[in-house]
């Protein structure tokens, strides 16, 4: 997975903003104001912080050594993944699908429709 690849892929889903608040080299990736992605731009290979489940971030952890505790964030709900292509991008994809749903699941039931209402497939059928 490559940076460039892995910021269409996180702008590509509903109500998602990029943003710099922690200085130019973090780019960190938000629906609804809630980050769910954090990727450090200088560091190489890059990398990348993902939410995820506890019990999963834990198995992603023993199963890949790409995967590390999440650099910076809570431990028990966050991984940091190496972009150094050892993870297949077809999993690796999964696991931002799941960041993204983790978060979206700890919002306000009214966010939570206003994501899925976003989301492509949803609107009038005209």
């Amino acid at each position: 997975m490559d940076q460039e690849r892995l910021r269409t892929y996180c702008l590509s889903k509903p109500l998602v903003t990029e943003g710099t608040p922690f200085g130019p080299d973090t780019l960190v990736f938000k629906v609804l104001d809630k980050a769910f992605a954090l990727m450090a731009l200088s560091a190489i290979p890059g990398s990348v912080n993902l939410k995820c489940d506890p019990e999963r971030a834990l198995q992603l952890r023993e199963a890949w050594p790409a995967v590390k505790p999440g650099y910076h964030m809570n431990k028990k709900h966050w991984n940091t993944v190496q972009l150094d292509g050892s993870v297949p991008d077809k999993l690796f994809l999964e696991w931002v699908d799941h960041s993204y749903a983790q978060v979206v699941a700890g919002m306000p039931k009214k966010h939570q429709r206003a994501v899925e209402e976003a989301a492509p497939g949803r609107g009038s059928k005209d």
